[in-house]
């Protein structure tokens, strides 16, 4: 019998399993906190899972059904609310946090 992959980490997911145990528990803590606090909390509230650090940075990057990581799908999100706060029209999407990540990196190598 084959084992399933975990989608966000690589790690064993059980028995034609997608998504490990510890990344499911991520999963619910991401749609309980979304929307509802800034990234530094986003991060605290994480970490309460008692889950180790690297593996919610793993989790953050992943980008298993390809509309782009975690990490850049939360940043999106909280980016388009202080839009929205501000009076700018518009709205953020992932790939193009993700362009704008990768541009900023490049100018501090």
């Amino acid at each position: 019998m084959a084992m399933g992959q975990c989608g966000y980490c690589g790690e064993r997911a059980g028995l034609f399993g997608k998504v490990c145990a510890e990344c499911k528990k991520l999963l619910a803590r991401v749609a309980e906190l979304r929307g509802k606090v800034g990234f530094g909390e986003f991060l605290d509230g994480l970490a309460e899972t008692g889950i180790a650090k690297p593996k919610i940075l793993k989790f953050l990057d992943a980008d298993p059904d390809g509309k782009g990581s975690v990490r850049d799908q939360v940043t999106a999100e909280m980016t388009t609310e202080l839009m929205k706060v501000m009076g700018i029209s518009g709205r953020q999407t992932a790939p193009e946090v993700k362009r704008i990540r990768n541009s900023v990196n490049k100018e501090s190598d």
